[in-house]
């Protein structure tokens, strides 16, 4: 797996080994930047169920400006970390303007101050439904999202997802069942 576009465009991204992540394929990522266009130059973002941080690397490589990357397991973290150096060393930007945080991302808070412009969420299919409600309420209660940020969820092709709050504005993908799709939700009032 290698970062798809921007200053870090073929750096290869670590994945603990024996670990049960999905990460974003390839093509999903290319699809997604190409669709943000210039929204990424200048963002700051949030790598929610970072997994391998592809989303926030992608990001990173394409020009956001700082970003938080928050992902349970910590052999995953420990990853996320290396290939924020990389990603960092071969787009030239200093490491210091992200971080890499070990923590429940339903609760852990990032030190960087909210909100965020881009905030991306790739939590595991099983779970998704029920916590969805949780993590769209957090997001505007706790001041990590605004009225202008934008919330891409990967879901599965024939999952909808309705938040209290918030608008999908769009769709990215097949809607064929299991086929991995790019959900854009933005509030309806912050």
């Amino acid at each position: 797996m290698r970062i798809s576009g921007g200053k870090a465009k073929g750096i290869k991204l670590r994945i603990p080994k024996g670990s049960p992540l999905r990460p974003a394929a390839e093509p999903v990522r290319e699809r997604l930047f190409s669709s943000l266009g210039d929204l990424v130059s200048g963002a700051k973002f949030l790598d929610l169920f970072a997994g391998t941080g592809s989303y926030g690397l992608e990001a990173l490589s394409r020009g956001a400006e700082s970003g938080a990357f928050i992902e349970q397991d910590v052999h995953t973290t420990s990853c996320i970390q290396k290939n924020l150096i990389a990603v960092c060393k071969s787009a030239n930007v200093s490491p210091k303007s992200f971080e890499v945080i070990s923590g429940d991302a339903l609760r852990a808070k990032p030190c960087r101050a909210g909100p965020f412009d881009l905030i991306f969420a790739d939590p595991p299919y099983l779970i998704l439904t029920k916590i969805a409600p949780k993590l769209f309420a957090r997001l505007l209660v706790e001041g990590l999202a605004n009225k202008s940020s934008l919330v891409i969820v990967e879901l599965p092709g024939e999952v909808e997802l309705d938040a209290e709050g918030w608008q999908c504005e769009r769709r990215l993908g097949k809607a064929r069942k299991g086929a991995p799709n790019l959900a854009f939700f933005r509030p309806t009032s912050a």
